[in-house]
């Protein structure tokens, strides 16, 4: 405990001199933002987790303290009152420990988002539609998610697949990298064991080339895969939700990221996959159990809400992304894609700030087309459905009161649509640093709410199907 004290010393010193939060601090050394809180409150801590902290300290000391002496040999090498004909500050030194920047891994603006909007519900109706043209096969009916997020679409979805097919064993796999999602998500699972009792779900932090089969691409992963079966006793619904909580530990060891160097996107330090059922169903659900390196694959359902980011190049969407999941349909299976389109209230505060600002994203028609060439023969028995815009393109709205929307509007308000708006363009922190500045972000949001009296978005669908057998 003397150490645990000693070591919140070491991360509250940090975290004065970074000037950033603790959770800031948690998410950037161990990929979990309550880790300091947990600390305090004197939860169980490997000493592994704190081998890997102080590590991480040092070396961000290290980079820091090097960055500042570059910096202080530049400032002494210029004549007093010259800046060397620069009008804006020295670029970040290279070396230096700066993260890339990853929009989707900001909790503070994604929590917001998502409490704040209707996306996931409207996302999970979307999906509702292509359950109606799935037709189960013995042993299962074997869904995935390429992107669990905090577990609301997904558990909405296992609701209506139950209602349904109340009777079919289920087989989900959920693919997630962020543990506070993973936590998240399990944390609405209970409930649906309960309902559901012949339910297999399996979370991992496998990239999407590999997470569809379950297994590591590269022999060396594949040898330190951390796989973990839990077999949940009981049959209430409180009782699975006791021991989905004690999986803490075994979250916070096995879905540690790093940052990678060529895309600042979070990697997996080590292949994870966690696998959940009912002890008393065992003998049903049996048959679909994945086994480490047998797991065929061939899902009847794969939702790919967002998989990626809309500024990322079509080559990577298609080839890292969109290729590997349509490979991994069953015969007569369904992937429903969706990514935002823009053209919405969103887009105008955003270009009221930064006039010609745009979202980035390819449309449907131009990914559906390089996937079709990326799978080259393999293609021959899918279908490619853009649809028209009118069964395409979907709007989902932020939560708001029909008083709220006024000649004055709350500053609580105008703040969870600034976010919303922020959130949904991707907008980088340098960027918002400048903008937050002075009350014309909030004065340019307040008159698009005005103007169309709420807040909305467009999101676009896109359906891959596999022909039946």
């Amino acid at each position: 405990m003397e150490d645990h004290q000693t070591l919140i010393g070491e991360i509250e010193q940090y975290c004065r001199a970074r000037t950033i939060a603790e959770s800031t601090f948690g998410r950037m050394a161990v990929n979990d933002g309550k880790f300091v809180g947990r600390l305090r409150s004197g939860k169980g801590v490997t000493t592994r987790t704190i081998t890997r902290v102080r590590e991480f300290i040092a070396a961000d000391a290290g980079t820091l303290q090097a960055a500042r002496a570059t910096d202080a040999a530049q400032i002494i090498e210029m004549p007093p009152g010259d800046n060397g004909g620069q009008t804006q500050p020295p670029a970040p030194v290279n070396g230096s420990r700066r993260r890339a920047f990853r929009f989707y891994d900001n909790r503070q603006k994604y929590l917001t988002f998502v409490n704040t909007c209707s996306e996931k519900w409207v996302v999970a109706e979307r999906v509702g539609l292509e359950l109606a043209q799935i037709r189960p096969r013995p042993p299962a009916i074997r869904v995935f998610d390429a992107g669990m997020g905090d577990g609301t679409v997904l558990s909405r979805v296992m609701r209506d697949l139950h209602r349904r097919h109340p009777t079919v064993p289920l087989f989900v796999v959920g693919k997630e990298i962020s543990l506070e999602d993973a936590r998240l998500s399990l944390e609405k699972m209970a409930d649906r064991f309960f309902e559901h009792p012949a339910t297999v779900l399996v979370v991992t932090n496998l990239n999407y080339s590999e997470a569809p089969w379950l297994m590591p691409s590269s022999v060396p992963a594949a040898a330190a895969l951390n796989w973990h079966e839990v077999a949940l006793r009981g049959s209430t619904a409180y009782e699975f939700d006791e021991q989905i909580r004690e999986l803490q530990s075994v979250l916070s060891d096995g879905w540690q990221v790093r940052t990678s160097e060529e895309t600042g996107n979070p990697v997996y330090e080590r292949p994870s996959i966690l696998v959940l059922y009912r002890e008393d169903h065992r003998f049903i659900v049996d048959p679909i159990l994945p086994r480490p390196g047998h797991n065929e694959g061939r899902y009847d359902l794969i939702v790919a809400s967002q998989p990626y980011r809309a500024s990322s190049s079509l080559e990577f969407k298609v080839q890292k992304v969109m290729a590997p999941l349509a490979r991994a349909l069953a015969p007569g299976g369904r992937m429903l894609g969706i990514h935002s389109h823009g053209r919405d209230p969103g887009l105008e505060i955003i270009q009221k700030i930064w006039p010609g600002r745009e979202l980035g994203q390819v449309s449907r028609h131009v990914l559906m087309k390089a996937l079709k060439a990326e799978l080259g023969n393999s293609a021959r028995d899918l279908r490619f459905n853009t649809y028209s815009d009118a069964r395409s393109l979907f709007r989902y709205e932020m939560h708001t009161l029909p008083t709220e929307i006024d000649v004055t509007i709350g500053t609580s308000t105008l703040f969870a649509a600034w976010n919303a708006a922020i959130y949904v363009y991707q907008i980088e922190d340098d960027l918002l640093s400048d903008a937050m500045t002075d009350s014309r972000y909030l004065e340019a949001t307040q008159s698009v709410l005005q103007e169309h009296g709420g807040l909305w978005f467009v999101d676009e669908s896109f359906v891959v199907s596999r022909k039946r057998d």
